[in-house]
């Protein structure tokens, strides 16, 4: 694949760069840039080379299924770019940024014919468009006839087939024209691609998996039972798995459908899928003055299990030395969903733990964050800067380690 720095003669050329400004805000109020300080790098070198960027992402959701048009342009209201193109201008002075109201037709394609070299476009929410999702050809082909290159630098997009993230770059490419990666995507490949091709160096290699649905995760966690020496399980999903084994869960959630594929995990993992051997549990998921919160024990084999009425928060402080025993012998860490309710204070103790653990490895091993909620809790917790790397996309980052590597807006570009 082509790097941004493999594009030569970039002076004067229309380059389209499919970014992730999928930014978290509110009513046109940005509560958190990071995506776009992300994106800076491949923009940057862009524009330095004298290229006429022509810049297209996402923002929040567009449910063309909605039957009332007034909700429609409602949602279209609600994740207008318009804020991101304000934010973008401040930290790119004194580049010039142009915003384009209009996703197609002659108003985009005047604002592109306005551009000059060095100076950057950003045209409106790319899923204003009801054909984006659908990688609709026609709508591929409008948005290809504006560029001369395109780059891929959206990671937390690559895994969807859409017209900005596949369908654009596969007409330019069959047109003989330049498709790159930018420096986001990069840095995301290579060191996802480790968690995917593990090395003898890297072993032991510890997959962490928590959050709430083993249904959300079964195809990653027989993907990393295949590459993994452990797989250390915790957040909700772990009951499930307890279930599996017979243990009472309280009102903890569980998929009773994926009992039968949790049991089949223990039974093949042959000991190398941990579960947590102790559980903070409480009677009131809500913060309310009087609620009870204790540790029980979680195995079997001493008549463990969650008492009626309550519910299981986080990982008990045994699993916490379990678990941290057994990061501390890794070369390389995989982390995708937290231990428990970390937002609550009461239940933050077992993503500390991990993140504790993890931390102790710098300099020793290879740690990666999947993104997602684990991300959010490093962050909150201080700890983001105690790994090696941190995925700016969950949902891509895990069916990267899902389909050893392939992804359909990486894959479109080799």
């Amino acid at each position: 694949m082509l790097t941004v720095e493999d594009l030569k003669n970039l002076k004067g050329k229309k380059v389209l760069v499919r970014v992730d400004f999928n930014v978290p805000q509110t009513d046109g109020v940005i509560r958190d840039d990071n995506r776009i300080q992300k994106a800076l790098p491949t923009i940057r070198y862009l524009t330095e080379h004298g290229a006429r960027v022509i810049l297209m992402s996402h923002l929040g959701k567009i449910k063309w299924k909605e039957p009332d048009p007034e909700k429609i342009e409602a949602m279209k209201k609600a994740n207008n770019m318009a804020c991101v193109a304000k934010r973008l201008g401040e930290l790119v002075a004194p580049t010039k940024v142009l915003f384009s109201e209009a996703t197609r037709g002659e108003g985009l394609k005047a604002k592109v014919d306005e551009l000059k070299d060095g100076e950057i476009l950003l045209v409106q929410n790319t899923r204003y468009e009801k054909g984006e999702e659908k990688n609709n050809e026609e709508l591929a082909k409008e948005w290809a006839s504006l560029a001369d290159v395109y780059v891929m630098d959206a990671f937390g997009s690559s895994h969807r087939a859409h017209a900005s993230t596949v369908g654009v770059p596969a007409i330019l490419k069959a047109e003989g024209k330049d498709v790159a990666l930018g420096y986001l995507m990069q840095v995301e490949v290579k060191n996802l691609s480790r968690c995917v091709e593990v090395a003898d160096s890297d072993r032991p290699y510890v997959a962490i998996l928590g959050g709430f649905k083993v249904s959300d995760k079964i195809k990653v966690i027989d993907s990393l039972l295949k590459k993994c020496d452990y797989v250390l399980i915790g957040g909700a999903m772990a009951y499930t798995f307890e279930k599996a084994l017979g243990l009472s869960v309280g009102t903890s959630p569980v998929e009773t459908e994926q009992i039968d594929y949790a049991r089949k995990c223990i039974e093949e993992a042959k000991g190398r899928l941990l579960l947590p051997i102790d559980a903070v549990v409480t009677d009131s998921f809500a913060e309310v003055e009087g609620r009870n919160i204790k540790v029980v024990g979680t195995l079997v084999e001493e008549g463990g299990g969650i008492p009626d009425g309550y519910e299981g928060v986080d990982i008990g402080p045994k699993t916490c030395e379990l678990y941290k025993s057994v990061i501390a012998k890794a070369k390389m860490v995989f982390w995708n969903g937290p231990m428990g309710v970390f937002e609550q204070k009461d239940f933050q103790a077992g993503t500390i733990a991990v993140c504790e653990a993890i931390k102790d490895l710098e300099g020793k091993a290879f740690s990666v964050i999947g993104g997602g909620d684990s991300a959010s809790a490093a962050k909150q917790l201080g700890y983001k800067k105690n790994f090696s790397h941190v995925s700016t996309g969950g949902g891509a980052s895990l069916e990267m380690i899902e389909t050893d590597g392939h992804l359909p807006g990486v894959d479109v570009l080799r």
